[in-house]
């Protein structure tokens, strides 16, 4: 058995060089994710998941934001957000939010370091602030959910926790991108993931975008508890597209494409199946709310908001094609989801639904006894996590190779401890065998 300790305290590096990673991070083809960065697809044509059915374009894209369905036809909804308030507000939001969970999950540690004895005297450990860019200087932005701060800047905060009693390692990353530039590749790469139906939106060189998002993977030091991993996100472009009015004169429209991406998903150790279908029966029950036949936005981006279509994007997502398996058990997967008020509003319920869908299975199996042999597995199985990050995650992979990488950003996903064992022996009919025969076969958990 070999095992590799990665610890992550991070630098504070270059504000710079970071934006430079981020901006072409958020414009590549395929899934912006934060904490787990892109995944290659198992083919290498584009994703089929109705998610991409959706687009959002506003004309004078500082007015208002208006959704459009597969066939272009406009959706009404109740109420139009200006761009810039819905960037901000969600933005916001964000920042309110990882305050809010950091602040639960210390004070969850807090309750179980009482009565911990894992480690012996495990010391009770809080999360670390590392602020870059334009929070680089402002500590107290986070407390006071304050995107004034950020309006005209790009920058974010990454909080991490090392050695707690409940999570070994773990990470919530803010990241907010204000104004920035898109490159002609990157332009290219945006029309290429569009469909047809917004044509009307020439993104080129040079257009101008915002970005925000909020990321998290928290690796249990209990084998008993699965790791959890989330995140959730916005992206605005903004493109002005030469027209004609009817005196013949050429003007410049500004238009907005606008979209919402995230998930969530477990990945265990060990299978009680009833707190994995506790995790995806809360998913459903979520997206659930947001489905309404008899609604008149039922076949616009409300009609994207299915579970069993997230569930399966979520499955096929966190794939490792070398190894024939997954990388968990799932939960759910969205991407382009266009920004509309009432998708704005899913996408904050289900940041608020990451820790009542996990924290209920921390309290049932925190306090289990296991192995040591329990626990080389759950190392084992890490070193499959890290497998993924390295091998088919591109964010990590086009982070690494960039010219001056913020390496511990980059790695702040990795779990604390890994370990490979050649040719390693699963017993037949064990726990172990059951699991891999789940990841072999994802189940319907609902």
């Amino acid at each position: 058995m070999v095992a590799l300790a990665l610890g992550v305290r991070s630098n504070g590096a270059s504000f710079i060089s970071t934006v430079s990673l981020l901006v072409q991070l958020l414009t590549t083809n395929d899934h912006l994710s934060f904490a787990s960065g892109f995944v290659a697809p198992r083919n290498s044509s584009p994703p089929t998941h109705p998610n991409h059915r959706g687009t959002v374009v506003a004309s004078e894209a500082r007015d208002t934001i208006e959704p459009t369905t597969a066939k272009g036809e406009g959706v009404k909804i109740s109420q139009f957000l200006p761009s810039d308030i819905l960037f901000d507000e969600f933005a916001s939001f964000l920042i309110s939010k990882q305050s809010e969970i950091i602040g639960e999950i210390e004070n969850l540690e807090r309750e179980h370091s009482k009565s911990s004895d894992s480690d012996g005297d495990v010391p009770e450990h809080m999360f670390t602030k590392d602020c870059w860019g334009a929070f680089l200087n402002d500590n107290d932005t986070a407390k006071n959910n304050d995107i004034n701060k950020v309006i005209n800047g790009s920058g974010g905060i990454t909080r991490v926790i090392q050695k707690g009693n409940i999570v070994e390692k773990g990470a919530c990353s803010l990241t907010v991108i204000k104004n920035g530039k898109l490159t002609a590749d990157r332009a290219a790469s945006i029309r290429g993931r569009q469909e047809e139906n917004v044509d009307s939106i020439n993104i080129k060189e040079g257009d101008t975008y915002c970005a925000a998002a909020l990321s998290m993977v928290l690796h249990t030091r209990s084998p008993m508890v699965p790791t959890f991993r989330s995140d959730v996100r916005i992206f605005l472009v903004e493109s002005s597209t030469p027209s004609t009015d009817s005196s013949g004169s050429t003007n410049e429209t500004k238009k907005t494409l606008a979209w919402f991406g995230g998930g969530s998903d477990l990945t265990p150790y060990y299978l009680f199946d009833d707190d994995i279908s506790f995790f995806h029966k809360e998913l459903k029950n979520l997206c659930e709310k947001y489905q309404d036949t008899e609604n008149e936005n039922a076949t616009g981006p409300t009609s994207l908001i299915d579970y069993e279509t997230m569930k399966k994007a979520c499955d096929d997502y966190f794939y490792l094609p070398a190894r024939s398996e997954h990388r968990g058990v799932g939960g759910m997967f969205f991407d382009d989801l266009p920004a509309t008020p009432t998708t704005m509003n899913f996408v904050k319920d289900v940041t608020s639904n990451w820790m009542p869908s996990w924290f209920p299975i921390i309290e049932r199996r925190q306090s289990l006894e296991y192995t040591d042999k329990q626990r080389e597995w759950q190392l084992l199985r890490r070193g499959r996590y890290l497998e993924f990050n390295l091998l088919y995650d591109r964010g990590v992979k086009f982070g690494l190779a960039n010219a001056n990488p913020r390496v511990e950003g980059v790695m702040v996903s990795a779990p604390p401890l890994i370990a490979w064992e050649y040719n390693h022996k699963i017993e037949p009919d064990s726990e172990e065998d059951r699991l891999m025969q789940i990841l072999k076969s994802p189940v319907d958990w609902v």
